[in-house]
């Protein structure tokens, strides 16, 4: 007798509660991990707040959207990280949901569950579940990009321009990479006779207007600063040794993708004794054109990523590991023909599910073990709220105003910068960084240096000191992490520099 789980029947019946279930789970999984583990942003999020509260046109990060709408988030929540961290979370569901909009265009509505699953192992591994920033907003905008562009190219509907164009234009003002997307949407287009015939039309003129005229401030602001220039070139003798760079780039996207392989040999028909007794997932014939469409993206952003990459030795995929292996899943879904046998159920529902519970598992054994282990520091154990309200309290104790300005040890001057006052962060070590300040007008408004102190004295390093010259050091302040483990209290040297004038 054939069994089929309540899962496949599911997948066959109600593939977008599957869908919506799925990635509403993991979402909730990585908030709970958060908000139990989290005393201090993870990544570079404590940055991208510091920046988002000046609200600059342009940063040396790249372009000012995801600065901007971190912010919002972090002050709609009361200046509460959850709000921000529910903020990814939002972006991940939409890039999911979108990327099943599409896959169910291209293979039916039963395998594009089959697609969301399987990028979900790869995505699980290789994209930051909570660090909000450029890459991770890039993600729904690139989604939403790719399902619009098929929209118009491969069912020919003319009112999808309009949103295409608000994908577009927001790609721009989000991530540096949004050039080499859009170039590549273009390239598609244009090597097709749909795309050609699309690319002619009178709204894809009106199209690109709303797209110059989104990305026009970010464009201003990148001529005034004198930063739309073309790269240098690489010397000759230089390419080999970014050729291996690039290589071992592209060995880490392989990497990320070891998910679908290991699904995809679990599930292979090997040592099965009757194929007759799987299950099937069924899937009308593909166009021709979504199979181009779904190999060129699911190829084409990789390879040229990691090449830019390793022309110009980026430390990173040029648009990140999120966007350039988005599709991957759909693409093996599409590999796999009309008729997807789904063998040894029980062990394929297991193994998707340790490798999207592994990640956050891994964060937990961090957290809790690795202080006892070694001596390397949790980052996300510091108490940035304890440290914050500390130093806010203690400024306006001693000079009756509102802490305006926080400098010193970059680490605990970001994470200062988030206290509920949001004191200007001012890096007066890489003043170019933060242009909004400079030391004038730090010592002018007064602010709190901040440095780790390695004894009680509390006494500056020597290029704190250097900078700030006069410094009258107060006693440390110790702080308990999450776990100190075998590391030793968190000890916080620090100074006020008083404000000047009325």
């Amino acid at each position: 007798m054939r069994f089929t789980s309540l899962v496949i029947e599911l997948i066959r019946a109600r593939p977008r509660l599957v869908v919506g279930l799925v990635v509403a789970l993991q979402a909730v999984l990585w908030l709970t991990v958060s908000l139990i583990l989290y005393r201090s942003p993870p990544g570079d999020l404590a940055t991208v707040l510091a920046l988002g509260r000046e609200y600059r046109v342009g940063t040396d990060l790249g372009p000012p959207l995801a600065f901007w709408v971190a912010d919002i988030a972090f002050r709609a929540a009361g200046n509460h990280m959850f709000g921000v961290y529910l903020l990814a979370q939002l972006c991940s569901i939409v890039t999911f949901w979108t990327l099943y909009l599409l896959a169910r265009a291209a293979v039916g509505g039963q395998q594009a569950v089959l697609a969301v699953l399987l990028t979900l192992t790869v995505l699980a591994f290789s994209a930051p579940g909570l660090e909000f920033g450029p890459l991770v907003l890039a993600r729904p905008l690139w989604a939403l990009l790719l399902l619009h562009s098929w929209q118009l190219i491969g069912q020919n509907r003319r009112n999808a321009w309009f949103a295409w164009s608000l994908d577009a234009g927001l790609l721009l003002l989000t991530t540096s990479a949004a050039i080499v997307l859009i170039a590549l949407v273009m390239v598609f287009a244009l090597t097709t006779a749909r795309g050609r015939r699309i690319l002619m039309s009178f709204d894809a003129l009106f199209a690109f207007s709303v797209i110059i005229v989104l990305a026009l401030p970010y464009l201003i602001w990148l001529i005034r600063a004198d930063e739309l220039v073309l790269p240098h070139l690489p010397p000759i003798a230089g390419l080999s040794s970014r050729a291996v760079h690039g290589a071992k780039l592209f060995g880490g996207l392989l990497l990320a993708s070891l998910g679908i392989a290991i699904v995809s040999a679990f599930n292979s028909p090997w040592f099965v004794r009757s194929q007759d007794e799987a299950p099937i997932i069924f899937r009308p014939p593909v166009d021709p054109l979504a199979r181009d469409f779904v190999y060129f993206f699911a190829f084409a952003p990789a390879v040229i990523g990691c090449l830019i990459s390793a022309l110009f030795s980026l430390d990173h995929v040029v648009g990140g590991t999120g966007i350039v292996l988005l599709m991957s899943g759909l693409a093996v879904v599409v590999a796999c023909g009309d008729l997807i046998h789904l063998r040894r159920q029980q062990i394929l529902r297991t193994v998707w599910a340790a490798m999207i519970v592994a990640p956050a598992a891994g964060v937990i054994a961090a957290t809790l073990f690795v202080p006892w282990t070694t001596a390397s520091e949790v980052t996300t154990s510091l108490p940035a709220t304890a440290i914050g309200r500390f130093f806010d309290d203690s400024f306006q104790r001693r000079t009756n105003r509102r802490l305006s300005a926080v400098s010193g040890d970059a680490e605990l001057a970001t994470l200062i910068s988030l206290s509920p006052t949001r004191p200007h962060l001012f890096l007066a070590a890489t003043p170019e960084r933060t242009p909004w300040f400079n030391l004038d007008k730090f010592n002018q408004t007064g602010g709190v240096v901040v440095w780790r102190a390695s004894d009680t004295d509390g006494t500056p390093p020597p290029a704190i000191a250097r900078l700030f010259p006069g410094l009258a050091p107060e006693v440390p302040q110790t702080f308990d992490r999450l776990v100190n483990g075998r590391q030793p209290l968190l000890r916080v040297g620090w100074a006020i520099v008083r404000p000047k004038g009325p």
